[in-house]
């Protein structure tokens, strides 16, 4: 996969190195000072035309994108699946093309296939980011966490990092795991192993199936969505069963060290990864993940139209 490409593509946080991670980050803090103005808006991207094209649902993405390229002054344009040519027929191909025509110069890509915003970019000769792919990749996500934990704890390097839930088929998983490793976290994965991918240690992560031996130094505790949708396939006997044993409550997060940080990529499934108690408390910088969305979407945005990716 051709992560950065002569268009800036970001699709994907695999072929990324240190370096090009923390250019993001540091581009992402230089607009964070905007947030806090009374008129939020720049003219950075001003007479450039966003187009956010999302196949499956994802409330909280397209509306980090949208007021992204809002902020900085470009034309955004929203296209929903469900209410397009696709549901007469039409192929990607024909509408990514019909897009282009209409003067597109950055398209952000959501599809419930893996592969498909690499297979746009190859169609389209402007930056194709990736908003989420099947069971591939959520670079824009990784950056946003990786950027929540540096402003929280002042560095990545060294940070222990457990993410627990359904990896195999978590592509915020996938996209975390290449991000914390490469700027030099320590990442460890806690699952049963119905929803471990084979050889993910390969990775350069250590694997667990019990919290218990993470306890102590556990800096950063990522829970991941449980997949509905996903039941059906046996994972785990019941929601109910994997809430039991691996959910996250108030009386789990005391076992942990005081300081210890809940992250969560949403939409949360209260009750079952992580109680109400959790993930509205002291230790949940659930919120400021979502705020931090906007202005790493702002980093993203502005670097790969300047060729910067």
């Amino acid at each position: 996969m051709t992560t950065v490409g002569v268009c800036g593509n970001l699709l994907g946080i695999r072929d990324l190195d240190g370096a090009r991670i923390l250019h993001f980050l540091d581009q992402a803090e230089a607009f964070r000072e905007i947030m806090d103005r009374d008129i939020k808006k720049v003219p950075t991207l001003r007479g450039k035309v966003l187009v956010n094209m999302f196949f499956e649902p994802s409330t909280r993405t397209m509306t980090s994108f949208e007021l992204a390229g809002k902020i900085l002054s470009a034309d955004v344009v929203n296209f929903s699946s469900s209410f397009s040519s696709l549901s007469k027929g039409e192929s990607i191909k024909d509408t990514a093309r019909t897009l282009m025509s209409l003067g597109a110069d950055v398209v952000v890509v959501r599809h419930p296939h893996t592969g498909v915003p690499e297979f746009i970019s190859r169609l389209i000769p402007v930056p194709v980011v990736n908003a989420g792919d099947g069971i591939g990749e959520h670079p824009t996500q990784a950056l946003l966490d990786l950027y929540t934990v540096r402003r929280r704890l002042g560095e990545l390097k060294g940070v222990n990092v457990t993410i627990m839930g359904d990896v195999s088929h978590s592509r915020v998983a996938r996209s975390n795991i290449f991000a914390f490793t490469r700027v030099g976290a320590r990442v460890r994965l806690v699952a049963p192993p119905t929803m471990l991918p084979a050889g993910v240690e390969e990775l350069g992560v250590s694997v667990f199936h019990s919290l218990e031996p993470l306890y102590h130094d556990t800096d950063i505790l990522y829970l991941l969505r449980i997949q509905r949708e996903r039941q059906s396939e046996s994972l785990v006997p019941s929601l109910r069963e994997y809430s039991n044993l691996y959910g996250v409550n108030a009386g789990v997060l005391s076992r942990f060290k005081k300081n210890v940080l809940v992250m969560h990529p949403g939409p949360i499934n209260r009750g079952v990864e992580i109680s109400a108690d959790v993930a509205d408390g002291l230790s949940s910088l659930i919120e400021e993940q979502v705020r931090n969305g906007v202005v790493v979407r702002m980093a993203a945005l502005y670097l790969l139209t300047r060729r910067e990716g």
